[in-house]
């Protein structure tokens, strides 16, 4: 018997694969509505995380690729990374014609897990495609 994961054999009967995929439809679909009701999507928007940084990079240049300009948002520790981002992109590219725009920085009020709100800083750099 080959097993494909933890729960699904490929002995496993016709219906139960049926009922375990139409369980998943659900769920994702679930989700995909939970996701686009809490937050708006937009497409150029990197939001700077823990991955490798040039894994954010090839996203800010497969978007600008696109669009005439992209947002990369950090907030706490993650803002040094989304400067090292556009910084990046810049010097990498600079026979391409990229720019950085505007730079918004800020702070967002949140609830820690012990109850007490703390301050976290934010920014956002736009890099845009010059024309």
């Amino acid at each position: 018997m080959k097993s494909f994961g933890p729960s699904e054999n490929l002995e496993v009967g016709y219906c139960t694969v049926i009922l375990r995929t139409k369980a998943f439809m659900k769920r994702s679909q679930y989700q995909q509505t939970m996701s686009t009701e809490t937050r708006p999507q937009s497409k150029d928007t990197v939001f700077i995380g823990k991955k490798p940084l040039m894994a954010y990079v090839t996203s800010a240049l497969i978007q600008l690729a696109n669009q005439p300009k992209v947002s990369i948002k950090a907030r706490g520790l993650s803002i040094g990374r989304a400067v090292d981002v556009a910084q990046i992109i810049l010097r990498r590219t600079e026979n391409t014609g990229y720019s950085i725009g505007e730079i918004k920085i800020g702070s967002e009020q949140l609830q820690s897990q012990d109850g007490r709100t703390r301050n976290v800083s934010t920014i956002e750099i736009e890099v845009k495609r010059n024309t």
